[in-house]
């Protein structure tokens, strides 16, 4: 695969991947979001903003979306800000699946961490979801906590800060 290029603050086209990874997934079966989660006047919220929103691209071709985002109050309470880079919405276009996305999308997140002094990348999902599950165990997460009420599963990824 082609080098991956992310760019911040796209929420319209990103939004985009994601509803129509969402709408595959929905045909497929998946659990996955609904259309009405995926637009600006849900996912804009105090803790992600218009930059907060990324595309990554392979030779000029949107392949994938996601937001980064600083703080969770959500899922993680406690965390101080900075502490973590929450991902949150990350989708791959089908003609790029299968390709080791995850892994370009994980590394460049790791850069931009170390920019920042960030040490950990964290998320969350469906603690359910085997595929989902698999794919962010390879990918070198951990489960660190599982909530049994909500059946969510919190990873995370420790970075080396250089």
């Amino acid at each position: 695969m082609d080098k991956l290029e992310i760019q911040n603050g796209d929420a319209d086209t990103a939004i985009s991947i994601m509803k129509e990874v969402a709408t595959w997934g929905r045909e497929k079966g998946l659990r996955v979001w609904l259309d009405d989660w995926l637009t600006k006047e849900e996912l804009l919220t105090n803790e992600v903003k218009e930059e907060n929103f990324y595309v990554g691209n392979i030779n000029g071709e949107n392949a994938c979306s996601f937001i980064l985002q600083w703080s969770d109050s959500e899922w993680w309470p406690n965390a101080k800000g900075y502490e973590a880079a929450y991902l949150h919405k990350f989708c791959v276009r089908r003609k790029f699946a299968h390709q080791g996305m995850t892994r370009q999308v994980i590394d460049c997140i790791k850069k931009i961490c170390r920019t920042k002094g960030v040490k950990y990348i964290r998320l969350d999902t469906g603690n359910n979801e085997e595929v989902v599950k698999q794919i962010y165990l390879r990918a070198g997460f951990k489960i660190v906590k599982v909530i049994d009420e909500s059946e969510m599963a919190l990873y995370e990824m420790e970075i080396n800060i250089i």
